[in-house]
Parts: structure tokens; sequence; C-alpha cells
């Protein structure tokens, strides 16, 4: 006979706690009769049961079951999922209401009916499993909003690089291929990874996020994998870990370049055997994840140098899209800050706000080393600080970025090679409008056309 759960027997009758013992035993993984009720803290300290079966009296002479309904209340701080079923002598019914309104899942009567008394704890067996997976459930439903709660903004974008890019995404959407996802650093990574989960299959259950370059080493595998109660130090519940979490879904692995190569290699075993183990235990869990990776770093050049596996790097990208930086994409500068500035004018109660013609220059010209992030953040600091509802170049407060140092060899030969780098970089940050891009320089159209010429262009 199969034995489930673990039994806790609260009762001051030294015949009666062995006549249970000897009516259960067969029943129960684990039952501990103690007579003490002030016992009952430490004992549920030291394991982890599923029902309490508690007396209701204690004090010789005393029936009133007020010091039952005490150990109720202080089992249910220890453990509110417990299931705890009172037992008493007296068929008292009102005292019977009094416990299931404090908490009690069930009440007994002493002399009990043996079918009864396995009739009723069992289902308060089949209950505390339920709470459990009721609870978990709503953890993990926890853990996603949270994951949730971190929205990119709605893509914008005409250049033709992210048309490549959306272009790709529309077509590894309804595959489950890994996909690696470059560039850098607040380029919109994450949010192209939601843009695949939510085209995907997947779509139904929530995509999970993970920020690898922020899970400490000891933590590792009890955030990745899960843990079980007791398998470390502070391990005091089951943790359920984000592969199990994504079960059925999208795991994003953010920041996959910042692992080091013990925590690769774990991470490669899972995406073979397509299976966890938690800390703690010997079970395998199996896993069906579709995984997204992003990284701003130069994989391939970190699997020269030895810094990255390549057995992973072939199971991560499948697909590889490169997302460029937003200083290479043009007229998309001016949409974007257009977008953040309606955003944040109604955010902040500012009323209908435009930038004026400077302020666009400026924008465009700028190089945005935090892209599309600093853009917003850039956007959302100049609406705050407006005194109008025109934005100004004063308004932006854009920093002075220097000019990288050039290697002599990386030098242009001449001022003509220099003037023609510079017209065919304003050419492409203007999607080729000869008009725009002769404004961004200062020059006339007539101009622009004859420097065109000149350098053929």
């Amino acid at each position: 006979m199969q034995k489930n759960g673990k039994l806790l027997i609260v009762e001051d009758n030294p015949e009666i706690l062995q006549a249970l013992q000897f009516f259960l035993e067969n029943e129960f993984s684990l039952i501990t009769s103690i007579s003490n009720p002030n016992l009952i803290p430490s004992t549920l300290q030291g394991d982890q049961y599923d029902l309490v079966l508690l007396d209701m009296n204690f004090t010789a002479g005393i029936n009133t079951g007020n010091e039952g309904i005490f150990w109720l209340a202080e089992i249910l701080k220890i453990d509110p999922t417990l299931c705890v079923i009172m037992m008493t002598a007296y068929g008292d019914i009102d005292l019977a209401v009094k416990a299931i309104k404090n908490g009690a899942t069930d009440f007994i009567l002493k002399p009990w009916d043996n079918d009864k008394l396995l009739a009723t704890l069992n289902n308060g067996l089949k209950l505390r499993k339920s709470t459990i997976e009721f609870q978990k459930n709503r953890e993990n439903q926890d853990q996603l909003n949270a994951d949730l709660e971190h929205q990119f903004h709605e893509f914008i974008g005409e250049c033709p690089a992210i048309r490549r890019v959306l272009d790709i995404v529309e077509k590894v959407s309804q595959t489950d291929a890994n996909i690696l996802i470059t560039g850098e650093n607040g380029t919109g990574k994450g949010m192209i990874a939601r843009e695949i989960h939510r085209l995907s299959a997947r779509a139904k259950k929530p995509m999970v996020t993970v920020d690898m370059s922020t899970i400490p080493v000891s933590l590792f595998e009890s955030e990745l994998f899960g843990h079980k109660k007791g398998a470390f130090t502070d391990a005091k519940k089951d943790r359920i870990g984000r592969f199990e979490t994504a079960n059925q879904s999208t795991l994003f692995l953010d920041e996959i370049g910042n692992l080091s190569l013990n925590m690769q290699t774990k991470i490669l075993n899972v995406l073979q055997e397509r299976q966890v183990i938690p800390l703690g235990s010997n079970k395998s869990i199996p896993i069906d994840v579709r995984l997204l990776c992003a990284t701003n770093k130069n994989l391939e050049k970190m699997v020269m140098e030895g810094l990255f596996r390549q057995d992973l790097l072939f199971r991560i990208n499948t697909i590889q899209i490169d997302l460029p930086p937003l200083r290479e994409r043009g007229h998309d500068i001016e949409l974007m800050a257009g977008y953040f500035l309606d955003k944040f004018s109604v955010k902040y109660g500012k009323g209908q706000m435009l930038f004026d013609r400077d302020a666009v220059l400026s924008l465009k010209n700028y190089q945005w080393p935090g892209n599309i992030r600093e853009l917003e953040h850039t956007i959302e600091k100049a609406v705050i600080l407006a005194d109008r509802t025109t934005v100004h170049p004063d308004d932006l407060f854009l920093k002075k970025i220097p000019f990288p140092s050039m290697n002599i060899k990386d030098a242009p030969a001449s001022f003509n090679e220099y003037e023609k780098n510079i017209i065919r970089n304003a050419l492409l940050r203007n999607l080729g409008n000869l008009s725009n891009a002769a404004k961004e320089l200062g020059i006339s159209r007539p101009t622009m056309y004859r420097k065109m010429k000149q350098y053929d262009l």
C-alpha cells in the first residue's frame, strides 16, 4: 500500500495516541505523536507536515475548547496551508463551528468511527495538495507578472535595417527555433524577444525573462532550475525554477554573454536533455521550452578566446537577429522621439508638445550611445523640465560626446575623403533624402547635389 502525507497528532491522552498511531501507521509516510502542545512550534519547524490531528482540551477539568482554538491559530501562523482536524470528546456543535470559523478543516468526535476518521484525514490530505498546487500556481503567476512589468515601448522603425529585422521576426515567430538577438545596450533586444513570443504559437502563456547578468553564482541553479525545501540553508520552501515556469512557453535569457563557463555548461546540459533537476531532488522534470537569448557581446570572438562554449552557441543561435544602433537608423530617431514626446506629454499633463527644427537636428546629430533607452529617458526629462510647449535643444540636455580616438591608419587621406564620408553618413541617416541630409549639414540642396556628383555618391 502506498503511504501518502505526513501527519502530526497532538493529544494528551497516551492511550488515545497509541490507538491512533496503530490505526493510521499504514496510511501515512510519517506519523509524529506529541502529548504536550507546547512542542507544536518546534515540531512543525523540524519537518513539513500535511495534516495535524489536534485535541481541543489539554487541561484537566476544562472542556471549553479554547486551548485547541489557541493552538489552531498558532499552527496556522507557522503554515497557513496545513490542514488541521480538531478532536474532542464533547459533541458541542457550537464548538465545531467555532473551530472551523477559525481555520480548522474539519471536526472529529471521540470516540471516533474508524472509517469516518480515515475519510476525514484523506479529504484533508487532498485539500492540502490542492492548496499547495494553487499556491505554486499563484507564485508562478506572480513571477510571470513581475517579468511582464518590464515592457518595451511599441516598436517603431522604417529604416531598411529595421524592416529586415521585422521580416525575420515574422518568419521565425511561428517556429520553435532558438534565436539569438544581438545588439548594443538599449537597442530593443528585449522588445524583439517579446514580439517573437507574441506572434508565436506559445503566446497563450506569458514569456519568462531572466537577466543572466544579475544572478549571483550561488543562486544560479536555484533560480533557473528550482530547489526543494532544505536543499540549502535559506531554502525554507520548494521553489519552481525559471525553466519549469516557462514550460510550454518561451524563456528569454538576456545578457547570456555574461555567463561563466561553469554556468554555460549547466545551461547546455538542460538544453540537451530537455529536463531539469531541482536542487535537493533526484527527480528530473521534463521541459518544453522555446529559447530566446540576447547579448551585447561578440560571442564568436568569445568562443575564439575560450570564454564561451561553441556547442552552446550552436544551440542558442539557430537564427541570429542583429539590431542596428540608433545612430544608424536615420529618420527613425525623429519618429521615436515624436512617439516618446506624445507619450510623456500625456503622462505629465503637458498638453500637445512639439520639437522645434533645431531640437530635431540635435536629436539626429547626437550619437546616442545608450540607444533607444537613452532617447526615451532624454525625452521624458525634457517634457518634465520644459516650461513651454515647444522643445528646444537646451531642453534636451544632450551631452557632448568626444570623437573617438582614431588610429592613424583609419584617418581620411585628404579633406575631400573626410567631406565625402560626412555627406555619405548624412545620406544614410536620412535614407537618401537629399533635402533632409542638406538641412542636417546646413547646406543648400543644390550644393548637396553638386557634392554628391563630385564624390560619385
